[in-house]
């Protein structure tokens, strides 16, 4: 009796089909835009990889691990406080158009994978600022900076621009990807902070310009490509769903503009240097990055080539401009990059768009609109980086001593180096490869390991 009651049951099981609901065209249209929006966070993610690679190859090899450690920190505290804080500034219930009101800690908040995306863009804004301030910075005060960017500067300027209630969404402001909202709020930033700064030491000698040379162009050249593929979910998963028209055309602007950058920032600096400069040819790759973000769902193929043309060779007058006249020192152009071509990117809008731009005869007005918000953004940002700036260096300078600079901010702030200098200072020594070429920075380069290997 025991064995055919355990066989009806076994049957029973077998033969017993669950009554699941079946999908509807609705559920599984939603479940592919998730997994689209959710691969575009990771590469997202992915992109701050590529930061700390570009980074820490464009500056010298004794100030590596900071570089690291700043990213990483970065993208840590970035998230957290979006999460208390940022969000709710950015897309809560607009105050006056101003800033959000509501939804702390994501309160009332239901799509968590929107959060997740935007959550990468916030941390994306702030590790702007890294690489522009790398070399002579404090650790701490870098921190505080990432901090008052991610809690507030930052979702303030979102809620103007990707909030639907937001003063310049309202007066017609475009921004498809972020050229204004991430990048030049975060090169504002960089600025900002580096004109507290200062140059690194041997940097300037009076009228003379000392090149500092980064350690290691390969991991910078590999960071970039990082960035590339990274920047595919960055534009791609702004369409915010997997729409069949609409994010292969993304895509497709987005390779375009980037491989015109690429080649006019490699054949501009052939003209202006009579070398195919291998930095600025990479940073080119960024600058059309930047500046095809604001339109890249707008412009079409072809103009999205034009707008990468152009930011190449922005991008190399740029960096020559900061460099060589303002003196102002950036040591990876991220203020180039991220704001003057993000400039260009968000006023290629009012030229190129199909809807709206001036060259499809729709008038000046979008290109009006575009430069309100460009003024606007670099305004809020400057002022609001300046006061916490001026703060914070009131109880303590942001800056390490010289002796800190000089010996690398990985022994001065951890304790330790990314990599072991005694056996390339016994190389250099016995095969007499020093042969002074940078000067004074490449004199502070061995200076510095002399002291760490001792």
């Amino acid at each position: 009796m025991l064995k055919k009651s355990a066989l009806l049951f076994f049957l029973a099981l077998l033969f017993t089909t669950p009554a699941y609901a079946a999908p509807t065209t609705e559920s599984l249209q939603l479940s592919v835009d998730l997994v689209w929006v959710m691969v575009a966070s990771f590469l997202v993610f992915f992109m701050h990889a590529g930061f700390a690679m570009v980074e820490s190859g464009f500056t010298r090899a004794k100030n590596s691990l900071n570089i690291i450690m700043k990213n990483f920190l970065t993208i840590s505290i970035a998230p957290i406080l979006f999460f208390l804080v940022g969000y709710a500034f950015m897309f809560g219930t607009s105050a006056g158009s101003f800033l959000g009101m509501d939804g702390w800690m994501l309160s009332g908040v239901e799509d968590i994978g929107f959060f997740v995306f935007q959550a990468m863009f916030v941390a994306t804004c702030a590790t702007i600022i890294s690489g522009a301030v790398a070399e002579r910075m404090k650790l701490g005060s870098y921190v505080l900076i990432v901090i008052a960017m991610t809690a507030f500067i930052y979702p303030v300027v979102g809620h103007w621009i990707w909030q639907g209630d937001g003063w310049l969404t309202r007066l017609g402001f475009s921004d498809f990807a972020g050229s204004t909202v991430v990048h030049l709020t975060g090169a504002v930033a960089a600025l900002t902070v580096v004109l507290f700064l200062g140059p690194r030491l041997g940097k300037y000698a009076g009228k003379k310009v000392n090149v500092i040379p980064g350690h290691n162009i390969p991991i910078g050249a590999l960071g970039v490509f990082i960035l590339w593929l990274g920047w595919f979910g960055f534009n791609g998963g702004s369409t915010l769903a997997a729409d069949p028209t609409l994010v292969p055309m993304v895509i497709g602007t987005t390779v375009l503009s980037t491989s015109g950058a690429l080649l006019s920032a490699a054949l501009y600096s052939k003209l202006r240097f009579k070398r195919i400069d291998a930095s600025m040819s990479l940073n080119g790759v960024l600058a059309g990055l930047v500046g095809i973000t604001a339109g890249c769902a707008e412009i079409s193929l072809g103009g999205s080539i034009i707008v990468g043309l152009v930011s190449g060779v922005l991008l190399v007058e740029s960096v020559t401009f900061f460099d060589s006249k303002l003196k102002i020192d950036d040591p990876v152009g991220a203020i180039s990059v991220h704001g003057v071509c993000g400039i260009w990117g968000t006023l290629a809008v009012g030229l190129f768009s199909t809807n709206t731009g001036l060259f499809y005869g729709n008038g000046v007005e979008q290109l009006g609109i575009q430069a309100i918000g460009v003024v606007a953004v670099i305004a809020w940002t400057m002022i609001t980086v300046g006061a916490f700036t001026f703060v914070i260096s009131r109880f303590s300078s942001i800056r390490v001593s010289e002796e800190e600079e000089v010996s690398g901010l990985d022994f001065a702030e951890h304790g330790s180096s990314a990599y072991e200098f005694k056996d390339s200072l016994v190389t250099k020594e016995a095969t007499g490869s020093s042969n002074g070429e940078f000067g004074l920075a490449d004199r502070l380069n061995n200076l510095s390991e002399t002291k760490v290997s001792s």
